[in-house]
């Protein structure tokens, strides 16, 4: 027997399966196991395990040296306006802008909820 996952509006144990729905008996809730797993991918965290959104402010935990540049990105520095890149290749999943350093991308494991 595998594992289902709980009801996301009920938060029901007794969940089953009908075809490609989840069902819950208690609330009559359907979904779809894919939509979960979508969701929780395009979640992104910050070092802490904060949700990060656009728009959010995050402060530099580390010292970050710039490529090219022989300037770094001290810790403590605020970025404010973030945006959210969920299918980056490389690993930067945050788009911003910094001051006196102009556009950049960060990793989110760099980071914290301002």
């Amino acid at each position: 027997m595998t594992n289902l996952p709980n009801c996301p509006k009920c938060n029901s144990e007794y969940t089953y399966e009908d075809g490609a729905l989840l069902v819950c008996p208690e609330c009559a809730h359907e979904w779809t196991l894919l939509t979960n797993m979508e969701e929780a991918d395009a979640v992104i965290k910050d070092s802490n395990g904060n949700v990060l959104n656009d728009g959010d402010s995050v402060l530099v935990i580390r010292d970050l040296k710039i490529k090219g540049s022989s300037s770094s990105i001290k810790k403590g520095t605020k970025v404010k306006n973030i945006r959210l890149v969920h299918d980056s290749a490389d690993g930067h999943n945050i788009d911003c802008k910094i001051d006196g350093f102009g556009a950049m991308k960060l990793k989110s494991e760099f980071v914290k909820k301002a």
